[in-house]
């Protein structure tokens, strides 16, 4: 089945969009990703805060209508999955707006069933959750490296198409998307997480594993997708070897796929403070703890 496409893009996105439409394939399993000419850091960021603009609009016509999302986030590792999502969450209310990036199942979640740690992380009316991974691990990670049985693998492959089908008709609108970067740059960032002390947190032993099981996490992706592409709820791919435009298209694709209006509300006129009661004294200054002035 053929993945729709965004309804039209902003912008630096309109550019060379009709190019590159035929893309080789690596012999690992990835798209080998056009060499697209940068975009330039200001125009980055006027098309970013645009577009962040736009997702603060979304959340007051999502919580105004009761509207439920859900974003997943699934790819490589080194993909671009975090800086996307955090740069979804920059501007939006954190009290109807929610990651969740859930850590190695407890003994007692690995007797429930599958999806249950999933499920009450669902948004309710009103609210957007954000998957950073998702019930996906069953179909990736814990395929490849072992961590379920065949017949646990079976079942997710045949239950997670009919779960997302009860989502869907349930009202929630529910997005996917998977970031495919090439080996080479997926490399190149790995060795750039090796020297940076911020960023080494992020190279996980598990990342350092998938390193070496390229082509087995590529056999595992091609039938996930090929399995769980359903119409109700399809695949999206964003190409993410040049993460800036990675960022961009994935927001103007979200914004394309809720149908919102602008209900922000008016600007507010705050009124006159009224002066502290005469007979309020503050404390002296001796008696409280300051944070040293450094800068």
């Amino acid at each position: 089945m053929e993945l729709q496409q965004p309804n039209g893009t902003s912008g630096l996105l309109e550019q060379e969009s009709k190019k590159h439409k035929k893309h080789k394939i690596y012999l690992h399993g990835e798209s080998e990703q056009p060499k697209l000419k940068k975009i330039d850091k200001k125009g980055y960021e006027e098309e970013l805060i645009k577009l962040q603009t736009e997702l603060v609009k979304m959340q007051y016509w999502i919580k105004h209508t009761g509207y439920r999302l859900v974003i997943l986030f699934e790819g490589r590792d080194a993909a671009g999955k975090g800086g996307t999502i955090k740069r979804i969450v920059e501007p939006l209310n954190p009290r109807g707006c929610r990651v969740v990036a859930l850590g190695t199942p407890s003994d007692r979640e690995k007797t429930q069933w599958y999806f249950q740690r999933y499920v009450e992380h669902l948004p309710a009316a009103g609210e957007i959750a954000i998957f950073d991974r998702s019930w996906y691990n069953r179909a990736g990670v814990e395929h490849v490296m072992g961590f379920c049985t065949d017949e646990q693998y079976n079942e997710f492959m045949q239950s997670c198409p009919e779960f997302e089908r009860m989502l869907v008709r349930s009202g929630i609108m529910l997005l996917k998307y998977w970031f495919s970067v090439s080996d080479e740059e997926q490399e190149r960032r790995f060795q750039s997480r090796t020297i940076d002390p911020a960023r080494r947190w992020k190279l996980s032993p598990m990342d350092l594993e998938s390193r070496d099981r390229w082509v087995e996490y590529s056999k595992a992706k091609d039938k996930m997708l090929a399995h769980t592409n359903i119409p109700e709820a399809p695949w999206f791919t964003v190409e993410a070897n040049d993460k800036k435009r990675a960022r961009l298209n994935c927001l103007n694709h979200i914004l394309s796929k809720v149908p919102y209006s602008d209900m922000t509300p008016e600007p507010m006129e705050l009124p006159p403070r009224r002066d502290a009661p005469q007979d309020y004294v503050r404390p002296p200054l001796n008696e409280q703890f300051f944070v040293p002035s450094v800068y």
